[in-house]
């Protein structure tokens, strides 16, 4: 089927996730009003950095919004205020605690404290035998945290004393947590709990029996990141939710298991689509993988679904697949903070990640220990 009008290219935390939508992310606030933002662009990503750090200059500095997605965004968050009157477990902000140090002798990105915005490399991340190398001894300790992480799973804890936790682990070996101040993001880890789809900022909420929590680890050491993400169940978990946190999992193997030299990126999504669609579960359009090694972001994007995009995978490239699937909607709501982004319909949602290597041999998993 033609689609009615050009494909939107929307932006959110990190620069990084990307994707072709017919639909515009909504924007909700915590206050009174919420914003909606979409960027019309093409495939070339001729101006990609601007598309990708000037979104609050985008919706904040007059731009024009459509008077009937205003009308939408208010009667949204006027039906989910009143919906988590009688769901307590819907996700509220919690209180954000101060940013945490970093010790001098750690080596920081070049974003860190930088008054200009993140570059994005638009060429791959093709590594020569000593990259290679860097690259496993940062994925292998992203690894290392994200397992470290997962033990903290349980009732009670709250996601900030998670942070806490991951944040002195990484400083600890050497490393630069990489989220840590990567266009404002105010956390060294993003904890996105049982609707919130990713990136969702650790605060004073702790988690309770039945809940599930992404947690995604990124780590900057030696001057190369390693990023990974997997989703945890918190105490007793249903069915329903253990059934869509497995088949995420099963998700991003299959699609793994398809790369190589010379492979079509789409594949990767008709894979992580295929498999979705056996059980039902939505597949996250607005969020995608990317080239990761020196810079935390670059080409290629990789779409999680049925695509028909250009591109082919290349010897020694790095990339991240991190799909992301609903109970539900896939529509994605961001709240007023500008990085937690959660399903419309307040459905879970389930992801994991890797970093891989495109070796002569098939693909080399990273970011496991």
């Amino acid at each position: 089927m033609a689609r009615p009008s050009p494909p939107r290219l929307l932006s959110s935390f990190l620069g990084d996730r990307l994707a072709l939508s017919a639909r515009p992310l909504v924007h909700r606030s915590a206050a009174p009003g919420s914003r909606r933002v979409a960027y019309q662009a093409t495939r070339t990503l001729c101006n990609l950095v601007d598309i990708l750090f000037n979104r609050s200059a985008f919706y904040v500095r007059g731009a024009h919004v459509d008077p009937q997605l205003k009308v939408f965004s208010e009667n949204f968050r006027r039906s989910r205020d009143d919906a988590a009157e009688n769901n307590p477990r819907l996700l509220r902000p919690g209180k954000v605690s101060p940013r945490l140090s970093v010790p001098n002798h750690i080596k920081l990105p070049p974003y860190v404290n930088s008054r200009q915005r993140p570059g994005v490399n638009n060429a791959p991340e093709i590594h020569d035998e000593k990259g290679i190398e860097c690259m496993r001894a940062s994925g292998k300790l992203a690894a290392q945290v994200l397992k470290f992480a997962g033990t903290l799973v349980k009732p009670g804890i709250t996601t900030d004393e998670i942070d806490k936790a991951v944040h002195q682990m990484i400083i600890d070996n050497g490393a630069y947590p990489s989220p840590l101040g990567y266009c404002g993001y105010p956390k060294s880890v993003c904890t996105s709990v049982n609707e919130c789809i990713c990136h969702g900022i650790p605060d004073s909420r702790p988690l309770e029996d039945g809940d599930i929590i992404n947690i995604d680890v990124t780590v900057y050491l030696n001057g190369y990141h390693g990023d990974t993400s997997a989703t945890f169940l918190c105490g007793d978990v249903d069915d329903e939710a253990k059934k869509l946190v497995q088949v995420t999992k099963e998700c991003l193997d299959k699609a793994i298991s398809i790369c190589a030299p010379g492979v079509e990126i789409k594949r990767i999504g008709r894979t992580i689509q295929d498999h979705a669609d056996k059980y039902k579960f939505g597949v996250v359009r607005h969020f995608v993988g990317h080239g990761v090694g020196k810079v935390f972001h670059a080409e290629p994007v990789v779409l999680h679904f049925r695509n028909n995009e250009w591109g082919r995978m290349v010897l020694n490239q790095t990339f991240t697949i991190e799909p992301m699937l609903t109970l539900g909607s896939i529509n994605p709501v961001m709240w007023s903070d500008d990085w937690t982004a959660v399903t419309e319909d307040g459905s879970l949602s389930a992801q994991f990640e890797h970093t891989i290597l495109i070796t002569k041999d098939g693909p080399e998993i990273l970011t496991q220990c």
